[in-house]
C-alpha cells in the first residue's frame, strides 16, 4: 500500500512560513496606520468617542507656530545627520572591508553603539556633554580650545543631538560592508592593469557600485533617524533649549499623552511623513533615478 505524502510543494512551502510576517505586518503596522489615519480627522481625547472635524486638525497645526517650529528642527536635523551618517558608515566600511581577525574587533565596535538601548545611550552623552566634568569638555580643553555648554543654548543643543546620531551607524555600516564584499576584485584588479589609482577606482567602479546601496540607506536614515530623535530629545534635553530640540516626535508624544489630543498628534504624525515622502521624491527627482535597466 503506498504512503500518502504530506510534504508541500515548494511554492506552499514558502507562503506558509510568510503567514507569520504576514500576520505581524497586519496587526503591527497595517492595522495602527488605518487607525492613525481615521483618528488623525477626529477629535479624540481618549475618553470619550471621537468626533468628525474633517481637516480641522491639519488647518490648526499649520497655524501653529510651535508645530513649524518642530517640523523646521527636523529638516535641519535631517540635513545634518543623515548625510554625515552616510559618510561615516561609508568610510568604516571601506577602513574595514578587509577579512582579518583584528578587523573583525573594529567592526563589532562600530556595530555597538546601535544596540546600547535608547535610554542607557541618552544618560551616557547627558554625561558626555557636562559642560564641567564631562569627557567631551575636558578633551578640547587639553587642545586649548574652551568647551561649549552643549545642551544650554539653542546651536549647539542641535549639534549635540546630530553628533549623538552619529555614532548608532552600524546598520548602515553592515550594509555597506556587504555591498563592498558584493563587488569583484576583478573590476580592480583590471583598473590596476590600466594604471588607475585608488581614489580613480573609488570614483569610478566603488562609488557607482554602491549607489543603489546608498540610496537605499538615504531613505532607510530619513525616516529611522526622524524617529530616533524621541529618545535623545526627550532624555538629554526635553526639547530645550527654547525648543531648539523640540523636534515633530517630542511634540506627537506630547500632544497625544500630557494634553490627550490624539486626533491632533495623529494628523501631525501623518503630516510629518507626507513631507518625508515629499523629501523622497524631491531625491529621486533630483538624481534621476528614472533611468532603464540597461542605463544603470
Amino acid at each position: 500500500m503506498p504512503k500518502l505524502s504530506l510534504r508541500l510543494p515548494y511554492r506552499a512551502q514558502t507562503r506558509f512560513f510568510l503567514i507569520p510576517y504576514l500576520v505581524a505586518t497586519l496587526v503591527l503596522v497595517v492595522i495602527p496606520a488605518v487607525a492613525t489615519t481615521m483618528i488623525a480627522f477626529t477629535e479624540f481625547n481618549a475618553v470619550g468617542l471621537p468626533r468628525f472635524v474633517g481637516l480641522a486638525n491639519f488647518q490648526e497645526l499649520l497655524r501653529s507656530s510651535l508645530v513649524r517650529t518642530s517640523l523646521r528642527n527636523s529638516a535641519v536635523f535631517l540635513v545634518l545627520a543623515v548625510p554625515l551618517r552616510l559618510v561615516g558608515a561609508l568610510g568604516l566600511a571601506l577602513l574595514l572591508q578587509q577579512p582579518q581577525r583584528i578587523f573583525g574587533f573594529y567592526r563589532a565596535a562600530v556595530y555597538l553603539p546601535t544596540v546600547i538601548p535608547e535610554a542607557a545611550y541618552g544618560l551616557l552623552w547627558l554625561w558626555i556633554f557636562n559642560p564641567l566634568y564631562g569627557p567631551l569638555n575636558m578633551l578640547l580643553g587639553w587642545f586649548g580650545i574652551p568647551g561649549p555648554a552643549w545642551l544650554t543654548e539653542p546651536t549647539t543643543a542641535r549639534l549635540a543631538i546630530v553628533i549623538m546620531s552619529l555614532f548608532q551607524i552600524g546598520e548602515g555600516f553592515v550594509v555597506l560592508l556587504a555591498g563592498l564584499q558584493n563587488i569583484p576584485r576583478s573590476f580592480y584588479e583590471s583598473a590596476m592593469v590600466d594604471g588607475a589609482t585608488s581614489w580613480q577606482s573609488f570614483w569610478q567602479i566603488t562609488l557607482p557600485l554602491l549607489s543603489p546601496w546608498l540610496m537605499l540607506l538615504t531613505f532607510r536614515d530619513l525616516v529611522m533617524s526622524l524617529q530616533n530623535t524621541f529618545a535623545p530629545s526627550f532624555i538629554v534635553t526635553y526639547g530645550g533649549p527654547y525648543y531648539a530640540t523640540t523636534f515633530a516626535p517630542l511634540l506627537i508624544y506630547e500632544l497625544a499623552f500630557d494634553y490627550f489630543e490624539l486626533g491632533l498628534a495623529a494628523a501631525l504624525l501623518i503630516l510629518t511623513y507626507v513631507l518625508l515622502g515629499l523629501i523622497v521624491v524631491g531625491i529621486v527627482n533630483l538624481i534621476g533615478l528614472g533611468g532603464s535597466a540597461d542605463e544603470a
